[in-house]
């Protein structure tokens, strides 16, 4: 079983990333859920987003306390959450940041496997809006291959109808754009 968490802040998107992600899972014949951890907070507020793949019936319903993955929509997050607490050893961490690898390990120290995207300036870029969503889904996809990568175009047209080339633009260029700190 794959687990991953996703960090962003209420209204950026980390639950339907999460959802985009297990759809495009079902749709490739695997058992996928996804779900977020939140209460009343408000938009702006640190949110949490689950997502569970494997190729059998998932039994598992509680939050993921160690994932094999996480996902950081947002780089502030990096600086007020321990977003790596509970990561496997083999785990990667996937943010969206302006600094490179070696940076962002210098600062926060920390050890995993690092995958670095500027997500922000991608969407900014292909969407006109600094939304990172579905951009960071083609970090998380180049970090590991969990799926192959057009897998997600058909949920993402499914979610964005006419807008949803933009999303799949950046997507894909920050699929390209990924760098993988071992």
């Amino acid at each position: 079983m794959i687990e991953v968490r996703f960090h962003g802040r209420g209204g950026q998107g980390a639950v339907t990333s999460a959802e985009l992600l297990a759809s495009a899972a079902i749709n490739e014949g695997k058992y996928a859920q996804a779900f977020p951890s939140f209460g009343p907070e408000r938009r702006g507020a640190p949110v949490i987003a689950f997502c569970r793949i494997d190729d059998k019936p998932i039994r598992i319903r509680t939050n993921i306390y160690h994932p094999d993955l996480v996902l950081v929509l947002d780089p502030s997050i990096l600086r007020i959450v321990n977003v790596s607490n509970g990561l496997k050893e083999d785990g990667i961490l996937i943010t969206n940041t302006r600094y490179s690898g070696e940076e962002i390990r210098k600062e926060l120290g920390i050890k995993h496997t690092l995958a670095t995207v500027n997500a922000t300036l991608i969407a900014t870029e292909e969407m006109g809006l600094p939304i990172t969503n579905t951009t960071m889904l083609g970090s998380l996809l180049k970090a590991r291959n969990i799926l192959p990568a057009d897998s997600l175009i058909g949920p993402l047209n499914k979610r964005f109808g006419r807008i949803a080339q933009k999303n799949i633009n950046a997507f894909q260029r920050a699929y390209k754009e990924t760098d993988i700190l071992i």
